[in-house]
């Protein structure tokens, strides 16, 4: 890791000097410590961030983490620690946007709004329209029980009240009512 500076590496272990750390705060000695794994630490951030510069900073942030959360913890296998803080830092950093590339578009690319507007009007009228035209393809009782249900926000129990039909009837009109409709929408010639 060429781009920080390289820090003596003391013979002790992992785990003595994260007490060491933990017990009086000595920066040195905690990045004595994180020098070992680095590399291991620039390796996750570059998978996950996919970029040589943001893994490099990720590297220095996931340091900055360190600090402060390596005082909080009780760290058994610090090496296994130190990958899951750095992952989660790289994830963190995704979900907020700051990993993201952003990309500029040109104006003339852009759909015009009014136009859309428009065109989107002019699709939902003709869907409704084409809407009523399956409704009158649908069985009496299908009819009735799928606009009482979708249109009115009928419950079951209300539609069977309403009607007295059974209630598995009245379910099974519904469900056949909305497939009959979904055939009926999706087919060209009506």
């Amino acid at each position: 890791m060429s781009f920080l500076k390289t820090i003596s590496n003391p013979a002790a272990s992992d785990k003595e000097l994260v007490l060491a750390y933990q017990q009086n705060g000595d920066l040195q000695v905690l990045a004595a410590l994180y020098q070992r794994y680095m590399e291991l630490v620039y390796g996750v951030c570059l998978k996950y961030l996919s970029d040589n510069e943001l893994a490099k900073d990720a590297v220095m942030q996931v340091f900055e983490d360190l600090i402060a959360k390596l005082k909080k913890h009780e760290v058994d296998y610090f090496k296994s620690w130190l990958y899951t803080l750095a992952k989660n830092h790289c994830l963190m950093q995704l979900r907020s946007g700051k990993g993201k590339k952003t990309v500029s578009i040109s104006p003339e690319l852009m759909q015009n709004g009014e136009e859309w507007h428009l065109n989107g009007e002019l699709q939902k009228e003709a869907e409704f329209k084409k809407l009523e035209r399956c409704l009158q393809t649908l069985s009496a009782e299908q009819q009735q029980t799928v606009q009482l249900f979708y249109l009115q926000q009928k419950c079951y129990n209300e539609i069977v009240e309403q009607t007295g039909l059974d209630w598995k009837k009245v379910r099974s009109l519904i469900q056949n009512g909305r497939r009959n409709l979904k055939i009926c929408m999706e087919s060209r010639s009506i």
